[in-house]
């Protein structure tokens, strides 16, 4: 079951059909225990509508969006090779190993750019890519009802100067993106489902991989539930829970790149990259 949300309304997919939802209020919809069971409920014959899932907004509302990091060996290396200069790379190495996973804020709802739309680079930055993570949902109760697909974006110049910079590496105007939809399956995301790549560079592909999720170190219950332990959220939270194909150190985006992001169940975020500075 996928929830779609619009402009002004909300649709649930379901067996190929839509379904208009009754209510506008995402934070109340989403935030639910059963949240699956819950949605079956609303599937009423009478709601059933034409309707294609285009001109999206991002499928959230008021909920931040956390991430996780170094939970891939392949980001581990990455964010090694960034900072060797800085000395900082022997920090990611523990980090990988250690008990406790590394988490921090990526972004507000009104910094997330929507499916289609633009995501940003930092003018302050000459090395930025793009990281894309499978994202849960998770309820205020601490439960993983859903999933999404993200796009993590990272100056990993400033990174790679001091660790300690990496707010500002992370966080900016429309460094996230979320979507097309939330994913609402009745039980778990399956742990071989591929996560998929591409960016287009003038209608030509600049890069493209793809790897399956369960090269994660870590698991997503493990993740969520340190996330949860000493905050709430009353409105559920978004996770982005880590990257595992990392363009080669002498990649960098551009403007009016397209960065495709598809992960088997969900289906495809596409995003344009512009610079903040740009209409």
């Amino acid at each position: 079951m996928k929830l779609y949300k619009s402009l002004n309304d909300i649709f649930i997919e379901f067996e190929g059909k839509f379904y208009l939802a009754e209510t506008r209020d995402w934070d109340h919809l989403v935030n639910q225990e059963n949240l699956y069971q819950s949605l079956q409920k609303l599937l009423n014959p009478w709601n059933e509508v034409n309707w294609s899932p285009d001109s999206l907004q991002a499928p959230m509302g008021t909920q931040e969006i956390w991430a996780a990091g170094v939970t891939y060996f392949r980001s581990r290396e990455a964010r090694m090779e960034e900072s060797k200069e800085s000395g900082a790379a022997v920090f990611y190495s523990k980090v990988y190993e250690a008990e406790r996973p590394e988490l921090f804020f990526k972004s507000t709802h009104y910094r997330v750019a929507h499916p289609g739309g633009r995501i940003n680079i930092r003018k302050d930055s000459n090395w930025n890519v793009p990281e894309p993570e499978l994202t849960l949902f998770i309820n205020s109760d601490g439960e993983i009802v859903g999933y999404t697909i993200g796009n993590d974006m990272s100056s990993r110049d400033i990174e790679g100067e001091n660790p300690l910079y990496l707010p500002q590496a992370k966080c900016y105007d429309f460094s996230a993106a979320i979507g097309p939809c939330l994913w609402v399956p009745e039980s778990p995301i399956d742990p071989d489902a591929k996560i998929h790549m591409q960016i287009e560079r003038n209608w030509k592909t600049a890069f493209e991989g793809e790897i399956s999720i369960n090269q994660m170190k870590r698991t997503h219950k493990e993740l969520a539930g340190y996330l949860t332990k000493e905050m709430s959220f009353p409105q559920g939270v978004y996770l982005m829970t880590g990257t595992c194909l990392v363009p080669d150190d002498n990649f960098t985006l551009q403007e009016n790149d397209h960065v495709s992001i598809s992960i088997e169940g969900i289906g495809t975020l596409v995003n344009v990259v512009t610079y903040k500075h740009s209409s």
